[in-house]
């Protein structure tokens, strides 16, 4: 068995890490050439997670073609916004029905597309068998082997026993939900409800404050799943309330980190020349255009957007939602 992990950053290299420390023949796709040859030569990826050796059974390479041909499975895990144009031009390596496992959280900016449908669109005439990994997960957490649950979405019953044992240790649960569309917008919404809470932790609002905006956070979650066909129970799970109170609370969450630098007062342009990025940043922008397309209240959404593309000022954003108009839960 051969897996092809797609994207090196923190995530990636942890996955396919993971995968090699069971003695999976795993191979890791690295963009930049220079930094496979490093991880090659010292097992450390010093850029994306510099803190632990690496399992000498992983292969990296900067050789799309060497990583991805004869693969049984594939992990994507590149950015959710350079996700397609990188499976356009890997699409010449897969296979028919390839089993495709995306790790990658997010909305497509323009076309507000979930990754599933990037994923079918990229890869239009081989009919990928799709399945997409989410949950509350820190890579540095998952790197140290600590016990870790997250969730598969996938419809495929055969497909998701068969990742649901590839990827199962002694420290990494994995559950299966045939809802992979609530699975991964749960997954894309908990980023932009955790600059949220960050920008609140940073205004000095208190427990209460975030409390309220992880909890309606989910009601927003919900309202846009349901609106794309999902089912409202699956944001209750790992890769709705799981990840939301996770990424809402702490500090290796690079979403709130940069939503408590906006409440302390620096500027987007400011935080991103300091470059922290942050997948929750344009996932705000292409969810408040796909919630405006469908015609879904997301008040929380809403005032992020503003405060990230309008500059608003994020305490008048957040008395601005505490006087809409009232109603019941």
């Amino acid at each position: 068995m051969k897996i092809a992990v797609i994207g090196a950053g923190a995530w990636g290299t942890t996955l396919a890490n993971t995968l090699a420390k069971k003695g999976l023949d795993t191979h890791l796709w690295v963009r930049e050439k220079e930094l496979s040859d490093e991880i090659n030569s010292t097992g450390y990826n010093s850029v994306f997670l510099p803190d632990f050796k690496l399992s000498e059974n992983l292969k990296t390479s900067s050789d799309a073609g060497k990583v991805i041909t004869g693969a049984d499975y594939y992990i994507l895990v590149v950015p959710s916004q350079f996700l397609r144009s990188a499976l356009i031009e890997m699409k010449q390596f897969f296979p028919q029905n390839p089993a495709v496992i995306c790790a990658s959280k997010g909305i497509e900016l323009k076309s507000g597309a979930p990754m599933s449908q990037v994923v079918n669109e990229a890869l239009d005439g081989l009919n990928p068998r799709f399945a997409h990994l989410s949950g509350p997960t820190f890579a540095y957490e998952l790197s140290s082997e600590l016990p870790t649950s997250i969730v598969l979405g996938c419809e495929d019953d055969k497909l998701a026993a068969e990742v649901q044992e590839l990827f199962s240790t002694s420290y990494l649960r994995i559950y299966t939900n045939p809802d992979y569309r609530g699975v991964e917008i749960g997954g894309a919404i908990k980023n932009i409800m955790a600059i949220a809470a960050g920008m609140a932790d940073g205004l000095k609002f208190g427990h209460n404050t975030r409390a309220a905006l992880i909890t309606r956070g989910i009601a927003e979650m919900s309202r846009l799943g349901e609106a794309m066909g999902a089912q409202p129970s699956t944001f209750m799970g790992l890769s709705g309330m799981g990840d939301l109170v996770l990424t809402c609370t702490g500090d290796l969450s690079r979403n709130r980190q940069v939503g408590l630098k906006l409440g302390q007062g620096l500027k987007l342009s400011e935080i991103l020349k300091m470059r922290m990025v942050a997948e929750g940043v344009k996932t705000t922008e292409s969810v408040h255009f796909l919630a405006q397309k469908l015609g879904v209240e997301l008040p929380i959404t809403e005032q992020v957007y503003k405060i990230l593309y309008e500059d608003k000022d994020p305490a008048t954003a957040v008395c601005d939602l505490m006087n809409r108009d009232l109603k019941a839960e």
